[in-house]
């Protein structure tokens, strides 16, 4: 969601390369550029004020360090300042001293409340942690079926309750909650997620509500849920709640998406209280901790390496890589089993265009940009069907696939004969490169690999 404020800011850094020296002129040239990319991608007005005054004030003083180019120089104090705003560290959760900690879930309607409570027990649950949920909507009908679907998809704890009013209303509400608290500590739960009641705007019901849920719970934590497509309504509905609960922590739902950024650069700046967590697609896993270095280096199209190396860590399994590594160096070479194995592999990690964001824009990847925007997801799933309509004598020995056997594998596959050839020449090719490499073919087989590679991304247009 940060490339349109990317794009922007590596242009407004292009204008100063080849200056020589830092002059009142270009430094008033490239903040104006500045500040302009801040406001398009939605960045609160009091924010840009404050972030391009410091930026211009450290570019005029005594701060610059002189072994610097002036676009080296502007680039250097911009990731500074992103990173004084976002937060320098990591927020760190936290936790009562008498178990259950309670986690306050708070957020306008449609923002993602009920979802983002399932996520977060997930990722407690691979922490270590014994969570439980509880949904204390009363109103929204079919909300506290919604937590129970979300919770049996994860395999976490629910209290469910009764609520038998004929109009139920915050009595009930507390009644829930406090049920709730009870049962966590009786079955050893040291985590109470509490999904709360939204609705469309602020209003002193909602607030009286949330209020009294924080006198009950004494909660450790308040989250505020919000969608980052928003934009200023997340962070004005953020600061009211803010005002009133006063939130330990903000979680921004839908980052995924074609959001400009301006909430996730806006929200730390304005209430004080820091992001803690990304929703980053629909899947229970898709959420992720909070890092500020980590995203002022995607906007400074510097990639998120370190993100990257964590999913892949997490996710893959690195037996099956090593024995793929092993098998495609070696005389024989991999299969095409071998190879659709290794595009689940990669799947796991998430969707293509995801994980080519988290690569560097700048210098040698600095036409990733235009690699992500052709990236056809559906292509990899065509790969994997035709090689699913294979047998499995034909994946273990691409050479018997005769004429006849490729109409077979295109009709079972919902694909053509050419689309079939073209995976076929792909492979051949790929697996020539690989036992290359394994014979000490140097980096001129790693170039041709990549080629390939490159090559896997036209594959069938």
């Amino acid at each position: 969601m940060f490339e349109n404020l990317s794009d922007k800011l590596q242009r407004s850094f292009k204008n100063l390369r080849g200056q020589g020296t830092i002059t009142e002129e270009n430094i008033s040239d490239a903040v104006r550029e500045i500040r302009l990319a801040l406001l398009e991608s939605d960045v609160n007005l009091a924010v840009v004020n404050e972030l391009v005054e410091h930026i211009r004030t450290r570019a005029m003083g005594s701060q610059v360090a002189t072994a610097l180019s002036p676009a080296e120089q502007i680039v250097k104090i911009v990731n500074d300042e992103l990173v004084q705003v976002l937060g320098k560290d990591t927020a760190r959760f936290q936790k009562a001293s008498q178990p259950p900690s309670v986690i306050l879930m708070a957020g306008l309607q449609g923002s993602g409340k009920t979802t983002t409570s399932g996520k977060l027990a997930q990722w407690l649950k691979k922490a270590g942690h014994r969570p439980m949920l509880v949904s204390v909507d009363v109103y929204r009908p079919a909300a506290r079926e919604q937590l129970a679907i979300v919770a049996r998809s994860i395999n976490a704890n629910l209290y469910e309750g009764k609520v038998e009013s004929a109009h139920p209303g915050t009595d009930d509400v507390l009644r829930l909650a406090k049920e709730a608290k009870r049962e966590a500590a009786n079955f050893g739960c040291d985590m109470l997620i509490v999904d709360t009641a939204g609705r469309t705007g602020i209003d002193a019901v909602l607030m009286d509500e949330m209020a009294a849920l924080k006198k009950l719970l004494n909660p450790s934590e308040i989250l505020f849920v919000a969608d980052a497509m928003t934009g200023q309504d997340a962070v004005n509905s953020a600061k009211a709640f803010n005002d009133r609960l006063t939130i330990t922590g903000a979680i921004l739902t839908k980052m995924d998406g074609d959001a400009r950024g301006g909430a996730a650069l806006s929200i730390r700046h304005i209430t004080g209280a820091p992001i803690k967590f990304l929703g980053t697609g629909e899947k229970p896993d898709a959420f992720e901790p909070f890092h500020p270095d980590r995203i002022v280096s995607r906007i400074m199209g510097h990639g998120d390496i370190a993100t990257l190396l964590e999913r892949a860590e997490e996710r893959l399994d690195r037996g099956k890589a090593e024995q793929f590594a092993k098998k495609a160096l070696s005389g024989d070479g991999f299969t095409l089993e071998d190879f659709r194995d290794q595009l689940r592999q990669i799947k796991k990690m998430g969707s293509m265009k995801s994980i080519l964001k988290m690569l560097p824009s700048v210098g040698p990847f600095a036409g990733m940009s235009q690699a992500i925007d052709n990236v056809d997801e559906s292509q990899f799933t065509r790969v994997e069907s035709i090689i699913n309509s294979m047998t499995a004598r034909e994946r273990a020995d691409h050479e018997i696939i005769n004429g006849s056997r490729r109409k077979r594998i295109a009709h079972g596959s919902g694909t053509t004969v050419q689309d079939v050839n073209n995976l076929l020449r792909q492979y051949a090719q790929m697996r020539k490169v690989f036992k290359t490499m394994g014979s000490g073919g140097g980096m001129k087989a790693q170039q041709r690999m990549m080629s390939q590679l490159q090559g896997r991304q036209r594959f069938g247009r």
